[in-house]
């Protein structure tokens, strides 16, 4: 292969950026422009889908003009996963782009979920239903927004969007394109699943599925310009984002069959199947199957909020010390918290980590679950609240696997939540495994580069690459505390019978909501 440079393409929710690697998996060159997306009042979480091009045309000119055009093999693009973008016949934006916060959807997710035909949804394409998925968004639009659709000529995702501004080539890839309308053992579209859906008459907005670590597309001219590189230049479609992240990050491991979690904004917890017979689907129909290059899957479960319930306390305590005269940055408290949250006591408090305005979809969906307190008294202080949100966190984390079976006799991370060194801690006792992190800062960009070596022939397969760019980043294990793993076997027990107690409460609360000014 021709060029010593791979440059990956990761537009997630806060950041659009890309990263070059030189072909032995180090970062040479990055470059990162905020995201930007607007809150309707109607839940809807939108964002401008020419922006976003825009946006991503600076980043990858910055990487360019750093490491040099001619120095340039392929690219590879990832991007936030669920959502909806549509486009017109002349490939334009009809509408702004729906992201996977979009909440407005709430009732078409239960209608789904409550039909008669759910078991035959899950069951072929592996995935759980929530508010802020294609098909759950194309419901919405065809009860409300009927002329959106007659104008539209296909759905996209956000990385797909980028693909064809990149390559002039309508496709999604074997993983979102599986989610909401496919057969995640074949990873192909299942019409069935359309017409469960009562979405038949939609079918046509669907692109062609394209395995980019099968094939690539050349840059168009007007790409080329715009970026700074060769027209013709190979574009790998990568995965969507969590599984471009996980095969960076090393899930991709048959021999030490890992768990992987995400502690981002939103929380992933997955664990590896050498092929799709050894899936376990969730028997409360939740979760996620998402295909790795090959016959490997990653098992999916997922919480709308991880370290957004972290922001959240760290907001609370800027507005108080702020309100006294006092400012203090996050990053500030942030290390304070660290220093002070295993000496905080444990149970003092009960979180439920549902932030999220979307509500929660795993390991259980309830699009009106919001986070509680409870357990307190007049003993509890500031530091057990803290700490009450970091276990929330980490309980959620063990929730989450143990609806995917038994929990992964090792657990790799990555996400800015795992820069805590006490979280670690926590989330090692809480699962009672040994978590590593791995040396990768840009994770999803290093997966979509890796899928696009594997197109361009820098990597036999998934597990070659996993070889030589992730295994050798791995950090030593973070190992249980016996103490706190049988404190945590106690506090989980008390923490999942009172969430599944919770759910009368939530709808109660909702109205109320709804019913103030």
């Amino acid at each position: 292969m021709k060029g010593e440079v791979l440059i990956g393409i990761d537009a997630g929710t806060s950041v659009i950026k890309a990263v070059a690697f030189d072909l032995s998996g180090r970062e040479v060159a990055a470059a990162h422009r905020r995201n930007h997306y607007h809150n309707l009042a109607n839940g809807g979480v939108e964002q401008e889908m020419n922006r976003t091009w825009h946006d991503t045309i600076a980043v990858v000119r910055e990487v360019v003009e750093s490491v040099g055009p001619e120095r340039v093999s392929a690219l590879g693009v990832t991007g936030q996963g669920d959502g909806t973008w549509l486009i017109d016949n002349d490939d334009q934006p009809i509408h702004d782009g729906w992201l996977w916060l979009d909440a407005r959807a709430t009732e078409e997710a239960r209608e789904i979920t409550n039909s008669q035909h759910i078991d035959e949804i899950y069951r072929t394409t592996g995935a759980g239903v929530n508010v802020c998925q294609m098909r759950t968004h194309l419901s919405w639009m065809k009860k409300h927004a009927a002329g959106l659709l007659e104008r539209a000529a296909v759905a996209f995702h956000c990385k797909d969007w980028l693909y064809l501004k990149l390559t002039g080539i309508r496709a999604t890839d074997p993983t979102e394109g599986v989610i909401s309308f496919g057969d995640f053992r074949h990873g192909n579209y299942a019409e069935t699943v359309f017409e469960a859906l009562n979405l038949g008459h939609l079918r046509h907005l669907m692109p062609d599925i394209v395995d980019g670590a099968e094939m690539t597309h050349g840059l168009t001219s007007e790409a080329a310009r715009a970026v700074g590189l060769p027209t013709g230049l190979p574009v790998a479609l990568g995965y969507v984002d969590v599984l471009c992240t996980a095969l960076g990050a090393g899930l991709h491991d048959s021999e030490a069959m890992p768990g992987f979690s995400v502690l981002g904004s939103t929380g992933m917890h997955m664990r590896f199947a050498p092929d799709p017979e050894s899936v376990q689907l969730n028997p409360d129909l939740t979760g996620y199957v998402m295909a790795f290059p090959g016959q490997a899957r990653a098992q999916m479960q997922t919480n709308m909020a991880a370290t957004l319930n972290i922001d959240w306390i760290v907001g609370i305590a800027k507005q108080m010390l702020l309100s006294q005269g006092f400012s203090v940055s996050a990053e500030k408290l942030l290390s304070d918290f660290d220093d002070k949250l295993l000496s905080a006591r444990l149970g003092r408090a009960i979180y439920h980590p549902y932030i999220a305005k979307a509500g929660e979809r795993g390991p259980f969906i309830e699009p009106t679950a919001r986070a509680s307190l409870t357990n307190l008294d007049q003993s509890t202080d500031w530091f057990d609240l803290v700490r009450s949100v970091y276990d929330g966190l980490v309980l959620a984390t063990r929730d989450c696997y143990s609806a995917m079976g038994e929990i992964p006799g090792e657990v790799r991370l990555c996400g800015g939540g795992t820069r805590s060194a006490a979280l670690r801690k926590l989330l090692a006792s809480a699962l009672n495994r040994p978590v590593r992190t791995v040396d990768q800062e840009e994770a999803g960009a290093a997966g979509a580069v890796m899928i696009a070596g594997i197109a361009t022939g820098l990597f036999a397969d998934a597990a070659a690459a996993t070889k030589s760019w992730v295994l050798p980043l791995l950090r030593d294990a973070e190992m249980p505390d016996p103490t706190l793993v049988r404190s945590y076997d106690c506090l989980f027990e008390a923490y999942k019978e009172s969430r599944t107690n919770l759910p009368p409460v939530w709808a109660a609360q909702t109205a109320l909501r709804e019913s103030l000014p």
